[in-house]
């Protein structure tokens, strides 16, 4: 069980520097400000949905907290908690084992906006933004829960396939 679990760490830490390093290099320049792909997140709420909600929220804030460290300066914490509680909500929210294509791709977009309103509110508190709620949606939110879906359909096959060897896994423990 932990070699598994240590594959899925190593696995979000490799599309954490992905996302750094390549990810900039194939956005054109003029999407850089209004698409931000997180495939962390991304696969953070597969996370949610086929394994548990609270390894996702732990996942959550750690690797939200290394985007805010290496990413985003403007306030420390804000990405850990947003993506920490949009994990752990979807988590609540839906949580069944076997959820086909659909339904993911749905949570994932779901998802995506959830974290999406939780930064904004964030920010908003502390009067970091500059453009009201309905811009970022049109310009922001939803360009990048479009990314996130393509993405996702990506993604969906070999990250299911780990979390259903981790869930066997823990089951074949839990038994023994």
């Amino acid at each position: 069980m932990r070699a598994h679990r240590s594959v899925l760490v190593l696995l979000l830490f490799l599309l954490f520097i992905l996302q750094g390093a390549v990810l900039p290099w194939i956005i054109p320049n003029s999407w850089e400000m209004r698409i931000v792909p997180n495939l962390v997140f991304i696969v953070l709420l597969f996370i949610t949905v086929y394994h548990h909600r609270h390894t996702a929220l732990m996942l959550g804030l750690s690797f939200g907290m290394l985007h805010d460290i290496i990413f985003y300066g403007r306030i420390i914490g804000a990405h850990s908690f947003a993506m920490g509680v949009s994990a752990y909500l979807i988590g609540l929210i839906f949580q069944t084992p076997r959820a086909p294509l659909p339904l993911m791709m749905t949570i994932l977009l779901l998802g995506s906006w959830l974290e999406d309103s939780i930064l904004f509110g964030i920010y908003s508190i502390f009067k970091l933004n500059r453009e009201p709620y309905n811009w970022e949606l049109m310009n922001h939110m939803l360009p990048t829960m479009l990314i996130h879906f393509a993405l996702g359909l990506l993604l969906y096959i070999p990250v299911r396939r780990q979390l259903e060897k981790l869930k066997n896994e823990t089951h074949k423990e839990e038994k023994a």
